[in-house]
């Protein structure tokens, strides 16, 4: 197969990579709390005789972290968080993190996430109010309330910049390192009554998507011109022999 080929189709390979995390961003727009996935491509170098081949890199997904936009839902059970922190839940023997603040309180008084997940409080354990207590109050450090009596605080947590973040299903993620409690509470604040949205921007996905097609076009076009080229000369070795 010519060199050209092989960069062609290292592209398409890169740009198969591209197509499907641009899928999965527009998948989950309307996902509450989703950070959408961004790849990065890096260039290879290969020897080919006495030349240099530039080769493009499968590339490599990372997740956002971009804020998505708040709107107020008038919900008490819905939180979202201003600025960098996450809430945490536990499936299974597992913890994760999310921006989806939508909670529920089962007929315990527990209060889980959407999927029936434990929320955690900042010491790591399930959050338990009274059920039959009137309404809870939430104040901007996580603070909960019930007829005026703080009965526990949401676990607001932080996560390095420099960790890669891992999918966990849905909004959830898992952090490569360690996430501790917020130190300081000036770095983020609880809103009651507001939902986070994904910070995927659907405008922009769709310029990718079309962007990629074209790529993909112009990559398929490469190899058939070179594959023709190459059928061209064994017909002309084929007549002068």
């Amino acid at each position: 197969m010519p060199t050209s080929n092989y960069v062609s189709l290292s592209s398409q390979i890169a740009l198969d990579n591209r197509m499907q995390s641009v899928a999965r961003n527009v998948a989950n727009i309307n996902t509450a709390g989703y950070r959408g996935e961004a790849v990065s491509f890096s260039e290879i170098l290969a020897d080919a005789g006495s030349d240099s081949v530039s080769f493009v890199s499968m590339g490599k997904t990372h997740i956002s972290r971009e804020k998505g936009a708040i709107t107020q839902s008038g919900n008490p059970l819905d939180l979202a968080i201003e600025g960098d922190a996450w809430f945490s839940f536990q499936r299974g023997g597992e913890v994760a993190y999310t921006r989806d603040g939508r909670m529920q309180m089962d007929s315990t008084g527990r209060l889980t996430t959407v999927n029936g997940e434990p929320i955690l409080s900042a010491s790591g354990s399930p959050i338990q109010v009274d059920p039959q207590g009137g309404s809870l109050v939430i104040q901007a450090d996580g603070e909960i309330a019930q007829n005026g009596h703080a009965v526990d605080r949401i676990g607001l947590f932080e996560i390095s910049p420099d960790d890669k973040l891992k999918r966990y299903g849905g909004s959830a993620v898992v952090p490569e390192g360690v996430a501790f409690p917020l130190q300081d509470p000036a770095k983020a604040r609880v809103l009651q009554g507001f939902v986070e949205g994904s910070n995927v921007n659907p405008m922009t996905e769709m310029t990718r998507l079309i962007m990629i097609s074209r790529a993909f076009e112009s990559a398929q076009k490469v190899m058939e011109t070179s594959e023709e080229a190459q059928r061209g000369a064994i017909r002309d070795l084929g007549e002068t022999s």
